[in-house]
């Protein structure tokens, strides 16, 4: 038995002391959130038209734009109908509103070329008609229910739940000529970095040697543009855009079409609908100068979202798109097609800068706050249990070395980051802590008092107290998990970091505290009684 106590003492210990190292050594740390290091808070509301689908992807595109550029717990909140996005860590409010808005149309482009990137084939840049088409068909056709059918194929693409190809529609005069197009908004679109793609913008060669195609502004219905899909496994040339997701009715919809995953959607009719639609899928079809490769590329925000062939010249009242899908992947597709047909516009209503000074002397406020609380307890706990109060500080010590390695790992690999209202939650937490010593030690004196051996009393104090401990630590859990989930922003983070502070209190009071007590009682250090705060009694059962 003393043994395995001692194993597990030292087990802990080792184990979490390793990995404390392990984090320094590594230079892991606790990132800080948007009100200790301070940053930009962007809020956006949608103006005109839009639909629930429309704002929800939004939301996804901005969260994904972010989380690419490995923003520490980027805060992205819908309330109502506005977006607010809080970037910590971004100072530059011009950034800031680059990485945020999002232009929530859809367009509709020819596909010119596909360039497959891959690092194992990184000479060759096929063009035109020659291009490759995905291995695994998708294709676009008319519902049975209607006289014409034609069909689309494309790729699903392997590491995203969108597939990476769509129906391709050839370019058709300026697109500024309808009404559903004549408002899509630009923005800037970095150089994309291509491996083993020499092409220009404007006419691309496979002779040519520079290893950046310009990425051009994929918003920009009019120019013709490099973009890549949603997996980043092809690069596309894609033409002037023919139409706009508003082509399509607001009913796009997953569905098993002929055996498998596909999506259905209606046209919307007259010349600005099916009349935009057939003219594409009639140019793509015929393989022409401005759609040679017969596909269509479906663009969302800069990213192909799917770029099927088309099968067939003509559609007449609704488009079936079917291949290689998962549900989820013709579950997203259908979403986007949705969006697509009323596409949200959004507008910055503010732009607030919060001072990276404001936090530092917030966080200097909480630690002192914290401080102060620790020592007041502590002091209390040595007036009260003398010698014992050792065992707390060490357990706090080692509670605090498990969060902060579990709080550093995590905003290295998932962008956690600390907060004020965090800090709060771990400041609260330490008196979940202090409650689980003082239930033990005030079993233990019961069990010394009722005469028994300081042995049997730490055994029997510690099995009694345990009981007690998991049913408040549980209770403390509930109400953290039930904050997290029913509420957004630093409430959420306060509940957060009180749930992962209750679960390291299980942990150290079984692996921790209850070895080093029944250790301490097997060797008699706490023998005279005097020593925690019992007065000496006489007899006694064992």
């Amino acid at each position: 038995m003393g043994r395995r106590l001692a194993f597990n003492l030292v087990a802990i210990l080792l184990i979490v002391g390793g990995v404390l190292v392990g984090n320094l050594v590594a230079g892991n740390r606790p990132a800080l959130g948007l009100d200790l290091q301070g940053g930009v808070s962007v809020t956006q509301e949608p103006v005109g038209e839009f639909n629930t689908e429309s704002l929800d992807l939004a939301v996804e595109r901005i969260r994904e734009r972010v989380d690419s550029l490995g923003v520490a717990e980027p805060e992205i909140i819908r309330q109502g109908n506005a977006i607010v996005v809080n970037l910590p860590g971004v100072d530059n409010q011009d950034d800031a509103l680059r990485l945020v808005q999002v232009t929530g149309a859809v367009l509709l482009r020819p596909v010119l070329q596909a360039i497959p990137i891959s690092s194992q084939n990184t000479n060759s840049v096929p063009t035109g008609p020659e291009a490759p088409t995905p291995d695994s068909a998708t294709d676009v056709s008319t519902p049975p229910a209607t006289e014409a059918s034609s069909a689309t194929t494309a790729a699903p693409g392997p590491s995203r739940a969108l597939p990476a190809s769509a129906t391709t529609v050839p370019p058709t005069p300026p697109l500024g000529a309808s009404p559903s197009s004549s408002e899509v908004p630009a923005t800037e679109v970095p150089v994309t970095e291509v491996p083993g793609t020499d092409a220009p913008a404007d006419s691309p060669s496979p002779d040519s040697s520079p290893s950046t195609v310009p990425g051009g502004d994929p918003t920009d219905p009019t120019a013709t543009v490099y973009v890549q899909n949603t997996d980043g496994s092809e690069l596309y040339q894609l033409g002037p855009a023919f139409a706009t997701g508003e082509v399509f009715k607001d009913d796009a919809a997953a569905d098993i079409i002929n055996g498998g995953w596909g999506v259905r959607v209606s046209l919307k009719g007259g010349a600005e609908g099916a009349g935009l639609w057939n003219i594409g899928a009639s140019s793509c079809f015929s393989a022409s100068a401005q759609c040679p490769t017969k596909r269509m590329a479906i663009v969302l925000d800069g990213v192909v979202q799917s770029a099927p062939t088309v099968n067939q010249p003509q559609f007449s009242g609704g488009v079936d798109i079917t291949g290689s899908f998962t549900e989820s992947e013709a579950k997203d597709l259908a979403r986007v097609l949705k969006s697509g047909a009323l596409p949200v516009r959004l507008e910055v209503q503010a732009v607030q800068t919060v001072s990276a000074t404001l936090g530092e002397d917030s966080l200097r406020a909480a630690v002192i706050a914290g401080l102060i609380g620790i020592a007041l307890v502590l002091l209390f706990m040595i007036l009260y249990y003398r010698s014992l109060a050792l065992v707390v500080v060490a357990g706090l010590a080692v509670s605090g070395a498990i969060q902060w390695n579990i709080i550093s790992l995590l905003s290295k690999t998932n962008g956690l980051a600390l907060s004020l209202s965090g800090i709060a939650g771990i400041i609260v937490s330490i008196g979940v802590t202090i409650d689980s010593y003082v239930v033990f030690f005030e079993k233990l004196k019961d069990e010394v008092k009722a005469g028994r051996s300081l042995k049997n009393s730490a055994e029997r104090g510690f099995r009694s107290a345990w009981r007690t401990i998991i049913a408040a630590d549980t209770v403390s859990l509930l109400g953290a998990f039930t904050l997290w989930y029913l509420t957004v922003g630093s409430v959420r983070g306060f509940a957060f970091f009180l749930g992962l502070s209750t679960l390291c209190d299980i942990v150290v009071a079984w692996f921790f505290t209850r070895p080093t007590m029944l250790l301490l009682a097997r060797s008699g250090r706490f023998e005279r009684r005097g020593a925690f705060g019992i007065a000496a009694v006489s007899g006694g059962a064992q």
